[in-house]
């Protein structure tokens, strides 16, 4: 259960993270402002939303640092689980009947009859039988 809202935590720290990071003016925004780009009739001022911004995203920062090391406990201090192999052996027959195995059988090498080479210069008859 904790694991489940740590991670609910986790994935919107992440979501919010990267929305201000979205939000934020670069450093070349600055020029813009300048000349009378308007953001001194903002909301929270001239460089109030930039201090705004940036605090914010330096909490959800954190958070997202703090989810991050708590799932890595979390996970990690689990009760071990059984391998598969022991999981197999411990699950009941499923009651199909076990099919005997046969290997296959070979037919018996047939033998190749020898015969006299027909031209003399054949080296067949060297090889023993």
């Amino acid at each position: 259960m904790i694991e489940i809202l740590l991670l609910v935590l986790h994935v919107l720290a992440a979501i919010g993270v990267i929305g201000l990071v979205l939000l934020q003016h670069g450093k070349g925004a600055d020029m813009g402002a300048a000349f009378g780009s308007g953001s001194s009739g903002s909301l929270f001022g001239a460089s109030g939303s930039a201090n705004f911004l940036s605090r914010s995203t330096g909490a959800l920062a954190a958070v997202f640092f703090l989810t991050s090391m708590a799932l890595t406990y979390v996970t990690s201090h689990k009760p071990q689980t059984n391998s598969v192999m022991e999981i197999q052996k411990s699950e009941p027959a499923t009651g199909v009947p076990a099919v005997p195995v046969t290997p296959p059988t070979t037919p018996a090498p047939q033998s190749v009859p020898q015969s006299a080479p027909q031209g003399g210069d054949s080296k067949l008859k060297d090889i023993p039988k």
